[in-house]
């Protein structure tokens, strides 16, 4: 059934260290999951052996408006054919620069880069920059990127490349006003994430009164407020993910969807980081590419104009209601958390993952693509039809899962991530 992504897989680990590296590297997920895929159109994906497969991943959240969306490519290609990357930037840069900063309500500036990491070590270094102090402040277990400062993998990185980092609990006042006593006089800034999505354990919404208190911290300090909005970055609102709580910060970093899919990341700032933004070397060699640019200008019209948001969310909540009721007619301990355009899906008492596993395993078989341990992602290619028919699935998957959960063992993919992650 899947013979042509194993002898791909046979052909990466000759010439692939692991046969793939990173988060899209199947070896961390259920046995059955395809490694490549051949094509992708709205909300589905087709692997190298053509099974199609409803993606709830969404290629980790860059496909928010849908696979191949035409007048986005469309801008893409036209500029492609213009020129994409030159000697210097096209005019689209300024272009893409004018429609962030009239869209997000603390933005005066825009830089471009490539990837949310990018965006976020700019984001760190003009916090620096513009204080003068070196401390930064990071939620325990908050992803920023894959950065020495900041990957989850320690393999090759000094204690040195973490200096001057000190942790806090998210969505906790103490936790984060014992963090900033800690810093002191050299707070440089503080990051925080749109709402808690780490890996493996159940997300949570953020609290309003943590989100003021980081900005009133912030402006006491003078120091900077930092919202990643890489991964939940218009997923949550046409704004700043904060803006919701009626909180602005001083920096936002941003990707993923920002085009759709195409590869552009950005930091956002206010006038108050503008010097010091101008003052930093941040660049790369496909960093002013125009394509890229182009499709975001696009995106950005979408994103303003349509009911892309309201429709994603009116989905996940059907989705929400209808995976719960079949839960319990299997009488599943199934959890789920986070925005429901955001849904991240454990099982109770489930410490090394063998039920998710397995569940996610049985979806695959009917043509759904989620994840045991990672937050997913609605798209708002995706259709009232499609979540019928992931709880259809789900329904048939939950059974699957009461027939067999007796005999489940830990799935050896935990012992790789630990031994990865340990070091």
């Amino acid at each position: 059934m899947n013979d042509k992504d194993r002898a791909l897989r046979r052909r990466a680990e000759e010439v692939i260290p692991n046969g793939m590296y990173g988060h899209q590297s199947a070896l961390l997920l259920p046995e059955n999951y395809p490694q490549f895929f051949a094509r992708a159109k709205g909300a589905h994906l087709w692997d190298a052996d053509g099974n199609k497969y409803l993606d709830y991943m969404c290629a980790y959240g860059p496909n928010l408006l849908g696979y191949g969306h035409e007048a986005i490519d469309a801008a893409y290609i036209a500029q492609l054919k213009l020129g994409d990357t030159m000697t210097g930037p096209s005019p689209v840069m300024v272009d893409l620069a004018e429609q962030f900063v009239g869209q997000i309500t603390h933005a005066s500036w825009a830089m471009f880069c490539k990837n949310g990491t990018d965006a976020n070590s700019m984001a760190m270094v003009i916090a620096r920059h513009a204080t003068g102090r070196r401390k930064i402040l990071i939620a325990t277990g908050a992803y920023h990127g894959a950065a020495p400062w900041c990957t989850p993998v320690k393999n090759g990185t000094l204690p040195e490349d973490r200096a001057h980092q000190i942790f806090y609990t998210y969505n906790d006042e103490a936790s984060l006003k014992a963090a900033v006593a800690e810093a002191g006089d050299d707070l440089a800034g503080i990051f925080a994430t749109p709402f808690k999505h780490d890996t493996m354990a159940p997300q949570a919404l953020l609290n309003p009164a943590y989100a003021a208190a980081a900005r009133a911290l912030c402006d006491e300090k003078d120091a900077l407020l930092i919202v990643d909005d890489v991964r939940g970055g218009f997923r949550l609102s046409r704004d700043s993910s904060w803006s919701l709580a009626g909180v602005q910060p001083d920096l936002s970093s941003w990707g993923k969807v920002i085009a759709n899919g195409h590869p552009i990341s950005a930091l956002l700032g206010n006038e108050r980081a503008r010097f010091a933004a101008s003052m930093i070397y941040a660049t790369g060699s496909f960093w002013f590419s125009a394509a890229a640019m182009a499709a975001g200008v696009v995106t950005l019209r979408e994103i303003r104009d349509t009911d892309y948001l309201e429709h994603s969310i009116t989905l996940g909540e059907q989705l929400r209601a209808g995976l719960a009721n079949a839960a319990r007619r299997h009488d599943v301990d199934f959890n789920q958390s986070g925005p429901v355009q955001m849904p991240l899906f454990l099982f109770g008492g489930d410490t090394d993952f063998r039920r998710g596993y397995f569940w996610c395993a049985e979806m695959l078989k009917r043509g759904i693509y989620m994840h045991p341990w990672h937050n997913m992602f609605i798209c708002a290619a995706m259709t009232e039809t499609d979540i019928a028919a992931t709880i259809d699935a789900a329904d048939a998957s939950f059974a699957e899962l009461k027939l067999h959960e007796a005999g489940l063992s830990e799935p050896f993919q935990m012992a790789f991530l630990r031994m990865a992650t340990e070091h």
